[in-house]
Order: structure tokens, then sequence, then C-alpha cells
């Protein structure tokens, strides 16, 4: 798991225990994540554009407010949510854009 900025001063921030941060889409449109110490709820659509590509979106997002030990990446998240707009799969790994190339967040599987 790792967080990409366009911006050199902020680079790649890398999620040093990724099954602190993980993200469950449902069939329905509804999606759920485990935020570090927070857990967040919501909805979400896409289409795809092509065989690992398309474009992705997430409706409001309503998440716990419990105060997570530095860095608090998960206020950065919830907040970067509202601004994905597309998606990629690539070596197990799925990808979300941001708007404006403002950033790309990086998942992978979990093991079971």
């Amino acid at each position: 798991h790792a967080m990409h900025s366009m911006d050199d001063r902020q680079g790649t921030t890398r999620i040093e225990d990724p099954a602190r941060f993980i993200v469950r889409f449902d069939a329905g449109g509804k999606v759920s994540l485990r935020l570090d110490c927070n857990h967040a709820t919501g909805s979400w659509s896409a289409k795809a554009g092509g065989a690992d590509t398309g474009t992705l979106s997430f409706g409001p997002i309503a998440a716990t407010r419990a105060l997570c030990p530095p860095p608090q990446l998960d206020e950065r998240v919830v907040r970067d949510l509202a601004y994905v707009r597309g998606y990629r799969i690539k070596d197990g790994a799925l990808y979300f854009t941001l708007m404006g190339d403002a950033g790309i967040y990086e998942w992978r599987r979990q093991p079971h």
C-alpha cells in the first residue's frame, strides 16, 4: 500500500502496516474501509474503460473520528476519496487515480 503524490516534495508515502488500511467493495455499490484506527463507509460507482482501467468515483463517505497515532493518514484518505476519478488494475494491485494528476493510491490484495 502506498500513496504516490505528483508533488516531488511529498513523493511516495508507504503504509507500514497494510492490514490497517483495507478497502472492500460490494456489488451493490457500497464501500467499506478500515483506515488505521477508524472505519468508513459510503458508495462507489465504476465504469470499465478498458480491460484493466476505468472511471471510479465515491459518494459521500462517513468515517469514525478516533484520533489515530501519527502520521494520521486516515484523514488524508477520507479527504482524497472525493477526488478519485479512475482506477487501474496492474500486477495484483488496484490503483485509484486522483483528478488533476494530484496523486495515485495503491492498494494491494491482502492474504486471507
